[in-house]
């Protein structure tokens, strides 16, 4: 049975959809055609749509969910929250414990939280600038940093374009060629940057991994320049013990965060932390005038739901991280190692990409190694193939034009077996397509 005769109820709620919301999905990215399926219900690696279809899911909440679907310390932790107040709008307990354990995590000296990843990034730009005093920031090209409209250029192909109709292209965002040092260094040129703002992995490319040299160069280069290094560790921050800074080795000025932060799933699950001397900019106690601070707030900054939440997981992790990450990467590598022979194997044009439990798939003519690369000679009908192909495997992922997947510790051996025989069959069935 096909996609559209397994999700009648999903295409109704889709059709009623239309009728209210623009577009018919409350976010255009969960939007597929010829319309989304509607979840009613998760599990561990597993998602219901309701019609009842089971898909193993490697979306995971927007890569969030590293314990996969309602992990049950975390699910009982806010259960039993709910009866106290979700939303208090005090000073709570929680907000103090989520930030000792995150300020642990990524070794860092002071941390703040945010409502989301957009708004980390929107408040580490504007800590940045006050703190260097300059204005300029540079950015990678294909490196998606939320809907804070000073960051949003250069994420999607031609990166010449406006990333959306109501935003002007700005002199003050200056987009950077990943992965490649003196491309990089020629592009700033003369230009003095509050900052530069990296992903360690480039998400929305499709989990293109930094090399190394690449971030430590950006390291020394900011501090030449002085000029402040930001790891935006959304997607990555809990895909290692420390974030990719401590996988790469490279400490970053400031972090931004979201997602698992805030146990996974809960509103205001963001923040930013770093060191001491640029977060004291954020200090009320030390600077009472608010013309003297750097910009921050957010009405559900610090409930006590999301920092409940986000200290179980993140405890939960400091716990179970030698089993936690010994799981997901080694179901990683095996996607990775069983992919890379499957594409040998039928002669096709596609290359894997990724780092540690976050990996990528690229129907393109040249191996990616940033966003150019990974867009250029993209073969979007087949990735858009792939996606209808799986999904009637009961494989769901996201985006259609960009296989990219993650591996939670809910995850089994089977669950990644299922994906990557699915891209096996496919590829074997669409074998001459793109040679």
């Amino acid at each position: 049975m096909n996609y559209v005769d397994r999700t009648l109820r999903s295409h109704k709620l889709f059709e009623k959809a239309k009728e209210y919301i623009p577009g018919g999905s409350a976010y255009a990215i969960r939007y597929f055609e010829p319309y989304p399926f509607y979840v009613s219900k998760t599990k561990g690696s597993k998602i219901w749509d309701v019609d009842g279809n089971e898909y193993v899911d490697f979306w995971l909440c927007h890569f969030g969910a590293i314990f996969g679907h309602c992990y049950k310390p975390v699910m009982a932790a806010v259960k039993e929250q709910l009866d106290f107040g979700a939303h208090l709008g005090w000073c709570n307990e929680w907000e103090v414990k989520w930030a000792e354990v995150v300020c642990k995590w990524f070794n860092a000296e002071r941390v703040k939280p945010a409502n989301s990843g957009t708004e980390s990034n929107m408040y580490a730009i504007g800590l940045a600038k006050a703190f260097t005093g300059k204005h300029k920031v540079g950015k990678m090209e294909g490196g998606w940093h939320g809907g804070f409209n000073n960051l949003n250029r250069a994420v999607n192909y031609p990166y010449d374009k406006p990333a959306a109709l109501n935003l002007p292209i700005s002199d003050d965002l200056i987009p950077l060629p990943f992965n490649d040092l003196d491309g990089v260094i020629k592009r700033i040129g003369n230009e003095e940057l509050a900052c530069v703002i990296v992903e360690p992995v480039l998400g929305s490319a499709g989990f293109i991994p930094a090399e190394k040299e690449f971030l430590k160069g950006l390291r020394e280069y900011c501090d030449r320049k002085n000029t402040l290094l930001i790891f935006d560790e959304v997607i990555t921050g809990f895909k290692h013990p420390n974030g990719l800074q401590g996988y790469y080795g490279v400490k970053p000025d400031l972090t931004t965060m979201g997602k698992t932060v805030g146990g996974q799933y809960f509103a205001g699950a963001g923040g930013i932390c770093g060191r001491a001397d640029i977060m004291t900019l954020l200090d009320q106690t030390k600077r009472r005038n608010f013309w003297e601070r750097s910009a921050h707030g957010g009405t559900f900054v610090g409930n006590a739901l999301t920092m409940r939440a986000g200290y179980v997981t993140i405890s939960e992790l400091f716990k179970r991280k030698d089993e936690v990450y010994e799981h997901v990467n080694s179901l990683s590598s095996f996607a990775v190692r069983e992919l890379n022979r499957a594409i040998e194997e039928s002669k096709f044009e596609a290359y894997i990409t990724g780092a540690l439990s976050l990996f990528g798939l690229h129907f393109t003519k040249e191996k990616p190694v940033n966003g150019e690369t990974a867009e250029r000679t993209k073969d979007r009908e087949l990735s858009r193939a792939l996606f209808t192909f799986l999904l009637d495997k009961g494989v769901a992922y996201l985006t259609p034009n960009t296989p990219h997947f993650t591996v939670s510790f809910a995850h089994t051996q089977s669950d990644v077996e299922r994906l990557v025989f699915g891209i096996e069959e496919f590829l074997a069935n669409a074998k001459g397509i793109n040679q």
